[in-house]
């Protein structure tokens, strides 16, 4: 028996490692079931599962080189003025708990895989029984799992550092599943609505943020509405003269990023980064001879060249899934579409919405650790790029959709102070600052804090106040619109036809 057992963990081991935890390839073999199941020829099936394993490489060669070009930028404030701070950033909130777990409760990395397990099946559990659930959105970003059953197992940890190992297991399997599918359920309509029925949900860090964004971007459209005001979308703003070179996305977001960078990289002075060319023996930085204003020119406008590259992996593979997993939604969870990487929406809607989410978003983090510095808060925090991109951009893109230009600017700029402010009292708290990283995306700010407090305070009806919390959530938002709420995954078109002729009869 034991052999057995010891066999199928060594599956389990092996398809965590290369499919699940690898989005990419984990997008490829939902795809290739998908046609799988279509009964579609084999040589298409293995085509549709190249075009989304390469769509997705390529989207990840966009996201990691924004990534990899600026967290050297940003990490560097903390070293040029010698601060002893915590970095929100998904990879040092991993490497933080990484570090801690064995120190601070006597418990190892190995078991944040298992608990992905538990909630990756839970939340299929939870789709395939959708008649009862409303739920309809499968969590496949493996690498945003990883990062999120880190940190969940250190919470809850914090909150019961004395309950057995397979009690924790088996408790923050439920409540993280739930997270899993009730987050990206909210994110349906609104995604569906970005992207005219693109057939896929949001599945990454900021789930709750996207529908909360949503929520008031409508109430800012219909504040305007009320006051015969028309909300302008940035699309629809027509610059002018010398401002016409905005209207050009790529020349906008050059601009743009070359100010906003361009000021940080001054601050840090040239010698900071020869000092990186020497530590990473030419792998980044500035060679002694180079010139520090092309340095500074070619770091900013790679920002617009990695986000073309990103919007094209987007185009590659999205195209694939949406097909594919039709036959998954047909056969295995009938009404249901994937869950992927919040970069798959940059790809529609108005481009600038991503620049203008981003530094709005920056500038509202970049405010609030001044705020921490100036009042002496025991955590420091360092805007990870990750959060400072990732969220804010999103949120610009979902706002402008919804209400136009001066949301795009305002919501994300509120999003910035959240996620520092959030960031800052929770990781101090459960302390995971100690250890100089949190994940620091929204829904950690602000969702997870609240479902802490509640652990926390009300021992285990904390945990059933958190899943009875979550399990209500799709409940409402089934109430909300019965008769639409499944159709708008089954049949996009005819709920658009349903909804305009609801509000023709308004």
């Amino acid at each position: 028996m034991q052999q057995i057992l010891d066999f199928l963990v060594k599956i389990w081991d092996y398809f965590a490692s290369n499919i699940l935890t690898q989005p990419a390839y984990m997008i490829g073999f939902i795809v290739l079931l998908g046609y799988i199941l279509e009964r579609k020829p084999l040589y298409e099936s293995i085509a549709g599962f190249l075009k989304a394993v390469i769509g997705y490489m390529i989207l990840m060669v966009g996201s990691g080189g924004l990534v990899n070009s600026f967290r050297p930028i940003l990490t560097g404030l903390k070293d040029r003025f010698n601060l002893t701070a915590t970095v929100i950033d998904p990879y040092f909130g991993q490497n933080a708990v990484t570090e801690g777990l064995e120190k601070t409760f006597g418990r190892t990395f190995g078991d944040v895989m298992l608990l992905l397990l538990f909630a990756f099946v839970f939340n299929i559990l939870l789709v395939r029984f959708q008649k009862w659930t409303k739920l309809r959105a499968v969590f496949t970003t493996g690498n945003v799992q990883v990062q999120q059953a880190a940190t969940a197992f250190w919470i809850l940890l914090f909150c019961f550092p004395k309950m057995g190992r397979i009690e924790v297991l088996l408790v923050m399997g439920v409540v993280l599943g739930l997270y899993w599918a009730v987050g990206s359920n909210m994110t349906v309509r609104y995604t569906q609505d970005l992207t005219d029925g693109g057939g896929f949900a949001v599945a990454h860090q900021q789930m709750f943020g996207i529908a909360f964004v949503s929520w008031l971007a409508d109430k800012f459209k219909a504040r305007e509405v009320k006051a015969k005001k028309k909300a302008r979308r940035l699309e629809d703003i027509e610059l002018p003269g010398f401002l016409k070179i905005f209207n050009e996305n790529m020349v906008a977001t050059g601009i743009l990023m070359l100010f906003f960078f361009g000021i940080i990289m001054l601050i840090l002075g040239k010698s900071y980064f020869v000092g990186v060319f020497a530590a990473t023996k030419g792998a980044s930085g500035l060679a002694p001879n180079a010139s520090f204003l092309f340095y500074i020119m070619t770091t900013s406008l790679g920002f617009a060249v990695n986000l073309t590259i990103l919007q094209l992996g987007v185009r590659t593979f999205v195209g694939e899934l949406t097909e594919s997993f039709t036959g998954i939604s047909d056969r295995l969870l009938p009404g249901s579409v994937p869950g992927i990487d919040v970069a798959a929406t940059f790809a529609f809607g108005e481009p600038n919405a991503v620049t203008i989410g981003f530094l709005f978003g920056a500038l509202g983090q970049f405010l609030a650790i001044g705020a921490l510095l100036i009042f002496h808060s025991p955590t420091i925090i360092i805007a990870g790029f990750i959060p400072l991109f990732f969220d804010n951009a999103a949120f610009g893109v979902f706002a402008n959709r919804r209400a136009g230009a001066k949301a795009a600017m305002i919501l994300p700029f509120f999003s910035g102070l959240i996620q520092v402010f959030g960031a800052a009292l929770i990781s101090t708290w459960i302390g995971l600052s100690k250890f100089g990283g949190y994940l620091g995306m929204f829904d950690w700010d602000t969702v997870w804090p609240f479902f802490t407090v509640l652990m926390k305070i009300l021992g285990i009806a904390g945990i059933v106040v958190v899943v009875l919390i979550l399990v209500l959530i799709p409940q409402l938002e089934y109430r909300h619109d019965p008769k639409n709420y499944f159709l708008m995954v089954t049949d996009y078109e005819q709920y658009k036809e349903n909804m305009a002729k609801k509000k023709a009869t308004k």
